[in-house]
């Protein structure tokens, strides 16, 4: 059974800073692109930040760019959000997910893995 599986999340002040993390198991996902979504109540799912299966190329959203950084580790199958200067309007449940398809692929719809999601809460 193929899983991802998010964790890392919380609840942080304005300015503060997270880690959050995607290990997958039941299938190598050492060749896919991976991306980190994000969903705010009321909102519909979109784009934060993806990594090419080298880790050598990634591409962010405006809204976070310069902000939060991703990562991988091929070894442990495991993908990175390392999230600073945190802002109320980051809080959402954060998703990563898993696709064969370009690196420059934000839409929801391009990733067939997902995982459960992780809340990230940041209080004003």
């Amino acid at each position: 059974q193929v899983q991802l599986v998010e964790s890392g999340g919380g609840l942080v002040q304005a300015g503060g800073s997270l880690r959050l993390s995607c290990a997958a198991s039941g299938r190598t996902f050492k060749s896919y692109t991976k991306g980190w979504f994000r969903q705010a109540p009321g909102k519909e799912r979109e784009f934060v930040a993806s990594i090419n299966w080298s880790g050598t190329n990634t591409y962010y959203a405006d809204s976070v760019k310069g902000r939060f950084t991703i990562s991988r580790d091929n070894a442990e199958n495991t993908v990175y959000l390392q999230m600073n200067s945190l802002k109320p309007e980051d809080t959402a449940v954060y998703y990563c997910a898993a696709t064969m398809g370009s690196t420059y692929a934000n839409y929801a719809s391009s990733y067939p893995y997902w995982g459960h999601g992780t809340q990230v809460t940041v209080s004003s």
